[in-house]
């Protein structure tokens, strides 16, 4: 029964995929006019940043070799980067923008349709998927009610810095992170790998000795995949939701929704845009900080009674310093997002891995909390009509078929080798790949401005 509902779902996502491409017709190329006085691509609502162009640029979507390199580049890319739990906005926006011959603006739009559609599929599967080593839901709602509101505060502050910043500077500084989180990401998944070889042949001894292999404990730094009780499908899918902080998840995502709605309909730096600004600070701090004094005083209980049991899926004590660094890191990833045009899973992917959670459970909680971040920006570029409506249908359905499909595949892989270092060692080829698009992709635009005589200093907020 599970295997036939499971191949009806991948022939309904095929036939989405195909159909937009055949029912669905553009308009064709157009030219739109962009009113702009700044010599750059940038909009205080994107949180993208480029080269100005007076045009934007809708190629018609039909078969050709672009789209069908497009299809294979985002397919892998949406499927890798769910995985990983970095979404994949690196490798999409500079394949929309050469590949593809979309302007920089509308790339960075239909980038996070795709990584909208790959996450909820990702996150679909993952609800039906048991937590590894835990009678607990795959989904950590504790980390991803701590990080959730500071990643979207972290975008806004993205979008505002992308419209002041160079381009050639926000190169630079993405390709340093991106390659020190790729580095990282890579050492750590080389620690992960060591670490399953001795548990495996520490079970292979046991296993030798009293052909069991039940009773097995190994000092790591994360649980072994273990065989568990099998639950059916509906009973792993409802213990893996949690009604009430799901409601909070949601509630946050309408109140940074309106707040924005709202802001696009004012004149930059008018007062009251400011004012709808500084009100998602209250937003995202009193989410942030009503779950931080949860972990903290749950945490703080727990040791005063001896015992050392984590209070979610990370191994840290959640004392103050680690909890501020949290909120830190995770502005960071949200203020990379609007820069980028992406999730902000490059930071928050490598940072659960940093903090004792389990490959499986990161690259999940990641994807998650990815969902509510891109699916805002898409109802505001919807709004703004920001991208080709036939596009958009046809790069979701192919991403969130290829996040799907992602997602089984590797899970397979993982639980057949018991390898969930796999997943680490993917999320850092993504993030390398993404540092190496966003890279030739930067280099080419700033030498186009430095040809053009374009001015290449930073910019003020108000003016662009």
């Amino acid at each position: 029964m599970e295997t036939r509902r499971f191949v009806v779902c991948m022939l309904m996502a095929s036939m989405a995929v195909v159909l937009p491409v055949f029912f669905v017709s553009d308009r064709g190329s157009h030219s739109y006019p962009v009113l702009s006085s700044a010599a750059r691509n940038v909009s205080s609502d994107s949180g993208n940043h480029g080269l100005d162009q007076s045009v934007r640029v809708w190629p018609k979507l039909e078969f050709s070799w672009r789209i069908v390199l497009a299809t294979l580049i985002g397919f892998l890319g949406s499927a890798l980067g769910t995985v990983g739990g970095v979404g994949g906005g690196g490798i999409f926006v500079p394949m929309l923008n050469l590949i593809v011959g979309f302007d920089t603006k509308s790339a960075a739009a239909l980038s996070k349709c795709m990584i909208m559609g790959a996450s909820v599929s990702s996150v679909w599967y993952n609800l039906r998927v048991p937590h590894p080593s835990k009678d607990v839901p795959i989904l950590d709602y504790d980390l991803a009610l701590l990080f959730q509101p500071m990643l979207m505060l972290g975008i806004t502050i993205g979008v505002t810095l992308s419209v002041v910043f160079p381009y050639w500077l926000i190169t630079i500084l993405i390709i340093i992170l991106f390659l020190g989180t790729s580095s990282r990401s890579f050492v750590k998944g080389i620690e992960m790998w060591k670490q399953e070889t001795i548990m495996k042949e520490e079970i292979e001894k046991r296993e030798g000795l009293s052909h069991s292999s039940t009773d097995v404990i190994i000092d790591a730094d994360y649980e072994p995949l273990l065989p568990k009780e099998d639950k059916s499908y509906w009973e792993v899918l409802c213990f893996n939701l949690r009604w009430k902080k799901i409601l909070v998840l949601v509630l946050v995502w309408v109140a940074f929704l309106l707040l924005q709605t709202f802001k696009t309909q004012l004149p930059i730096c008018s007062p009251l845009a400011w004012a709808l600004n500084i009100l998602q600070f209250p937003v995202a701090l009193s989410v942030f900080f009503y779950e931080a004094a949860k972990l903290y005083g749950e945490s703080k209980k727990r040791k005063s009674c001896g015992n050392n049991e984590a209070v979610c899926g990370a191994s840290i004590d959640w004392t103050i310093s680690h909890l501020l660094l949290c909120a830190l890191c995770g502005i960071l990833g949200g203020t990379v997002g609007g820069l980028l045009g992406s999730g902000g899973g490059f930071i928050l992917g490598p940072l659960l891995l940093e903090i004792g959670v389990i490959p499986q459970v990161a690259s999940a909680t990641a994807t998650f909390v990815m969902m509510f971040s891109s699916s805002l920006s898409v109802v505001e570029f919807y709004f703004l009509k920001r991208f080709p409506i036939p596009y958009a249908l046809y790069l979701i359905s192919v991403s969130a078929l290829a996040g799907f499909w992602g997602q089984f595949f590797v899970r397979k892989l993982v639980a057949v080798l018991k390898r969930a270092s796999l997943i680490v060692f993917i999320l850092s080829l993504v993030i390398f790949a993404s540092a190496l698009t966003m890279g030739i992709n930067g280099v080419e635009k700033s030498i186009q401005m430095i040809n053009q005589h374009e001015y290449m200093g930073f910019l003020n907020f108000c003016d662009s």
